[in-house]
């Protein structure tokens, strides 16, 4: 019997890599692999649904999901995760001392919807009171004039959204000073050059370690979609996909645990991953739902009260739903 041969369109990650370069299979899969940015991926997956399985912005697929049109099911293989306190930027000679300073402030962003925007915004109203709708943002293109959100979003009246100039970057404006600061999942070009930018918190992981011993949060950025044509027509799919990528994850850990030699060009990688062990225990980076509820459920709280999702969307409206639970021997 011949495989089925789909194209699945991911980031060049550690964990993706055992997948990408064959050392990993997709039972009964056939794949063409497609290494591309989250921008691209997500552009191309929302507004042409040009792959069969693809990385997803979990806020986008939200979305979809609350307006009931998504293309995609979801399995919960989130191959990308990240704090977010360093998600904002900040033009230090305006008085910005702390994040409640950010109220009344514009603030530049490339996408109102972008999922690590979720987690910046949250934590700024959770942890210091400083609501959505108290920031005036300017949306438009980090360092190319003009980027359209991929998705149409519709935001109650009193998330105020300004467009910038059809001429101008934000990553331009703020190094002159038009705006206040920036939040976004890429710093800007600016941010490191400038002396008058840089972060809101002086020291992000320490904020990040602090956040995350309060709450358990390791917030997730991207899951995994399959066309839902290919999962309807294909049932095995879903849980094939799932347990490859869950094995490929796996196959990463143990590489990066192997410290004979370095797997990656960072100092003291021995060492930040016991910490991080300690921190968040041995699988910190967990694939699946039930490992992940307590990360999963303030998201899509958060997405509804942030105007992206018109209702609350539900834990088990977002994955196919032989992935809830996997087999044990």
């Amino acid at each position: 019997m011949s495989k089925l041969k789909l194209s699945i369109a991911v980031g060049d990650y550690d964990r993706t890599r055992p997948l990408i370069d064959g050392a990993v299979q997709i039972d009964g899969v056939d794949p063409v692999f497609m290494m591309l940015s989250p921008e691209e991926i997500f552009f191309r997956a929302f507004r042409h649904q040009e792959f069969d399985i693809c990385e997803l912005s979990f806020s986008s697929y939200t979305l979809k999901v609350a307006n009931g049109d998504s293309p995609y099911i979801a399995i919960p293989a989130f191959v990308s995760r990240a704090f977010r306190h360093t998600s904002i930027c900040i033009r230090n000679d305006r008085g910005i001392k702390s994040p409640k300073d950010l109220a009344g402030r514009r603030i530049g962003t490339p996408e109102y919807q972008l999922t690590a925007n979720v987690w910046a915004r949250a934590i700024l109203q959770d942890d210091f009171g400083v609501k959505p709708s108290d920031v005036i943002w300017v949306r438009g293109g980090l360092e190319e004039p003009g980027r359209p959100e991929k998705i149409a979003v519709q935001l109650p009246s009193n998330i105020r959204v300004e467009s910038a100039p059809p001429d101008r970057s934000l990553n331009e404006m703020l190094a002159a000073g038009d705006i206040d600061g920036f939040m976004g999942p890429r710093a800007p070009s600016c941010f490191g050059a400038h002396p008058n930018v840089s972060w809101l918190f002086d020291d992000p992981t320490a904020a990040a370690m602090e956040n995350f011993s309060r709450t358990g949060i390791f917030p997730i950025m991207h899951v995994v979609g399959i066309r839902k044509t290919i999962a309807d027509a294909h049932p095995w799919l879903a849980a094939a996909a799932f347990k490859a990528f869950v094995q490929s994850k796996a196959a990463a850990l143990a590489k990066l645990s192997d410290t004979s030699a370095s797997k990656v060009m960072l100092p003291f990688t021995e060492e930040k991953l016991v910490e991080a062990q300690r921190l968040m225990g041995e699988d910190y980076w967990p694939y699946g739902v039930a490992s992940s509820l307590k990360t999963i459920e303030p998201f899509l709280k958060h997405h509804h009260e942030q105007g992206l999702s018109k209702r609350l969307v539900s834990v088990g409206e977002l994955f196919a739903p032989s992935t809830y639970e996997t087999v044990k021997v």
